[in-house]
């Protein structure tokens, strides 16, 4: 268990989930209404108004992409109530993790952010990762990147006491995964696929309720970080292998400072120390239910809020009124 940091003190842990729940907030306005940009710059906007409120001296290292890409929450922006006074504290973000999925009313959008001490969350380009995640229990080296899916799934298998074609993986429905989803079938395993939403398809693995045993596939890297600080503070085993199209992805790469484009990852390379993890729900899912629209202008979210030194995780369920 990592130790615990004197800048990641018990208040922000928890102020950590007003931010969420804003950003969720500010979406669920937009779930079913097909329009996947209002609904992201929604929860951007939201976000980026509630970071003011905490006392600290934020800066985004994952984010709505470079300062020409973004108007707010790009990489590199300071966020936070205490810039140049409070603690330094380095923060992963995606206001709206599954766009798509928001527009269409769909299962498990969230409102995501993860925190730590400077230099502690991997800098990741925005390109794909390849990813492998398993959740809490297994010997170390249970999973490897470098193997084939079903020799993975065969050593899960083995380490959990059971046959392959008793494990659950999740896997983003995408053309790219087809040969994957052949394989694993093949194997006679099942398959849950999600049409987005990787970062709780990872954080599946760690909650026996979801019957998922292991995520594969691959995904935006960015969201590989964040899934990273969740396992840091659940447990569970993360390979990834930054995926590049071109020489351009190659020179982005590069500009964050990564010199070997080879690398594989372990879940301690995206995210060491001691991290915050929060959630919050915009649409129902695996993990967490989404903001509830009431009578009378009330509604109901629900978060997760966890911590890597204290192995705490806590269920947030908030009841707010228009105006709140």
């Amino acid at each position: 268990m990592p130790k615990a940091s004197d800048v990641l003190d018990r208040v922000l842990v928890l102020e950590m989930v007003r931010v969420t729940e804003a950003a969720a907030i500010a979406a669920s306005y937009l779930i079913g209404r097909g329009d996947e940009k209002a609904a992201d710059a929604a929860a951007v906007e939201a976000m980026r108004k509630a970071f003011d409120e905490l006392y600290m001296d934020g800066t985004v290292v994952i984010g709505e992409g470079e300062r020409d890409e973004a108007p707010m929450l790009y990489i590199g922006e300071k966020v936070g109530g205490a810039i140049g006074k409070g603690p330094k504290i380095d923060i992963a973000l995606d206001p709206l993790e599954g766009t798509t999925i928001t527009a269409k009313a769909g299962p498990n959008a969230l409102a995501v952010l993860a925190a730590a001490e400077e230099g502690c969350l991997l800098n990741a380009p925005d390109v794909y990762m390849q990813k492998i995640a398993i959740g809490p229990g297994y010997p170390e080296g249970t999973i490897d990147l470098t193997k084939s899916a079903s020799d993975n799934v065969r050593s899960l298998a083995a380490a959990k006491g059971v046959e392959p074609h008793q494990i659950i993986a999740c896997v983003l429905d995408r053309p790219r995964h087809a040969e994957m989803i052949a394989e694993l079938r093949e194997l006679g395993c099942g398959i849950v696929l999600i049409p987005d939403g990787d970062v709780a398809g990872v954080i599946a693995t760690t909650d026996p309720e979801t019957t998922i045993d292991i995520y594969m596939g691959s995904g935006g890297a960015p969201e590989g970080v964040l899934a990273c600080a969740a396992l840091r503070c659940v447990g569970g085993q993360f390979q990834g292998k930054l995926l590049f199209r071109n020489d351009d992805e190659r020179a982005r790469a590069r500009k964050w400072g990564i010199e070997d484009l080879d690398r594989i990852y372990n879940l301690s390379d995206l995210a060491k120390g001691d991290c915050i993890f929060a959630a919050t729900g915009v649409t129902d899912g695996s993990l967490l239910d989404g903001v509830k629209h009431l009578k009378g202008g009330k509604f109901t979210t629900e978060s997760v809020v966890m911590r890597a030194s204290s192995g705490t995780v806590r269920w947030v369920r908030g009841e707010h009124h228009t105006g709140d």
